[in-house]
């Protein structure tokens, strides 16, 4: 390591080393800011699979009622005579 590369560490760590209230709150805003926008896009993404499961849940449950209704319907033969 060179000195002066040396001396810029220890004069940052020295001047850094009180943490304000101010810094804290930066880095907190910094942080939830990147968490609101993967929130925002995958909140949209949710949407679109509950709107398709819903759909294909209120398909399903028609094409399988039919079916049963198909299986349990009485056949009625008219002959005339």
């Amino acid at each position: 390591m060179t000195k002066g590369l040396r001396t810029a560490l220890l004069t940052t760590t020295e001047r850094d080393s009180k943490v304000s209230l101010s810094d804290i709150e930066d880095r907190l805003r910094a942080l939830s800011g990147g968490a609101r926008e993967v929130l925002a896009e995958s909140k949209q993404n949710a949407v679109a699979a509950g709107a398709l499961g819903g759909v294909l849940v209120i398909a399903g449950s028609y094409l399988l009622g039919r079916r049963r209704g198909r299986k349990r319907a009485t056949v009625l033969e008219i002959r005339r005579a």
